[in-house]
């Protein structure tokens, strides 16, 4: 057996985990050591006591790495070891690196300058507009944006990050193949297509109170910073905004609406000291990235650039608002192209989204 494979096995275990595996690895020096080990030898480590110690011994009657290596494979992910070069750099510094990371899509991704965007899972209609333009324009000026796939503002930070045909990475709270939600599986295959949907949890975990904030700190992990939209004051994104201070990474948040229940996490956020943004130039100035809006965006010879969906899309609009749900059904495209494609047409003054999911043609 091979160091990934023996990797495999230890994050298949339970109660391992990536504290006590980097224990383990300092103690004995590698995955495939930690297997071999007795158990004598592994309670020897601090933070392994007689349970986890005989868990690790047993392993051959608890899981199969080789069948779950091939179900990476069969699947169409990579699995990545600290030890293997295309682990991101950000993620192998903080004090609880995954074990193993599941890779669909590009790994190169994972080691571009990323901006980590997360917030409630019910944004008004004001926050999914702010994470829609500032993450279309941070991908725009060539960040990657980083989420969790989760619906609400993480579902408009991908989705804004594609219109803008740039790089976004997916963490997931789940194993790939059991990917939540399901209403985003379409939107994680085009996001593997020119980004990454990541994992630390074996294929078929599914995901539940105890993932999602694991999934967290992968976010900020990832990236230099992170951006809160809008977060409650029990929020898990809060919990990522905690996890990005204790690992050194910028916390930014858009300020909310005083009166807005939703709003009360990232508001509190600012008053202890996150940076307030009202731009995604607030964000790249910290980068010492120059930004501006191309003068084409706002012109309307823009209309003489669309592509065959985008033109077909803007087409079912008809003259007066119009429902999405009629508008996927006048065009024929499948609801994730015509949502990402609405985006990128709102993105570039073409269209106006209403509140209740309409739209209406602008120019």
């Amino acid at each position: 057996m091979n160091d990934t494979e023996a990797s495999v096995a230890l994050n298949m275990l339970p109660h391992v985990g990536p504290v006590r595996m980097g224990k383990l690895l300092a103690a004995l020096g590698s995955s495939s050591a930690v297997l071999q080990a007795g158990a004598a030898s592994l309670q020897g480590v601090p933070g392994i006591g007689r349970e986890v110690a005989e868990s690790i011994v047993g392993w051959k009657n608890r899981v199969d790495p080789a069948a779950e290596r091939k179900r990476a494979e069969d699947f169409g992910a990579q699995i990545l070891t600290p030890r293997d070069s295309a682990y991101p750099q950000l993620l192998r510094e903080i004090h609880d690196p995954p074990i193993v990371l599941y890779v669909w899509g590009d790994p190169a991704v994972l080691d571009t300058r990323t901006i980590g965007v997360v917030g409630t899972r019910k944004p008004s209609h004001y926050a999914a507009g702010c994470a829609k333009k500032l993450s279309y324009q941070l991908a725009y000026a060539g960040l990657t944006v980083a989420s969790g796939l989760a619906r609400g503002v993480d579902t408009a930070a991908h989705q804004a990050a594609l219109a803008a045909r740039g790089r976004t990475v997916a963490v997931l709270g789940s194993g790939l193949e059991a990917l939540y939600p399901p209403e985003n599986i379409e939107l994680a295959e085009k996001i593997s297509q020119s980004g990454a949907v990541i994992s630390e949890f074996p294929m078929q975990t599914t995901a539940d109170r105890q993932t999602f904030p694991m999934r967290n700190r992968i976010i900020s992990g990832l990236s230099f910073g992170l951006l809160v939209v809008e977060a409650g004051g029990r929020s898990g994104a809060l919990i990522s905004a905690n996890q990005a201070g204790e690992q050194g990474r910028s916390v930014y948040a858009v300020p909310g609406h005083i009166d807005q229940p939703n709003a009360l996490g990232s508001n509190r956020l600012i008053q202890q000291g996150a940076k307030l943004v009202l731009s995604a130039q607030d964000i790249l100035d910290d980068l010492g990235l120059l930004f501006s809006i191309p003068p084409d965006l706002k012109s309307p010879e823009i209309k003489k650039t669309l592509t065959a969906d985008e033109r077909a899309v803007r087409e079912a609009i008809r003259e007066d608002e119009t429902p999405i749900d009629e508008i996927i059904s006048r065009c024929g495209l499948p609801t994730q192209i015509v949502s990402s494609t609405l985006l990128a047409l709102e993105m570039r003054k073409l269209v106006k989204q209403l509140p209740g999911g309409r739209f209406v043609k602008i120019q």
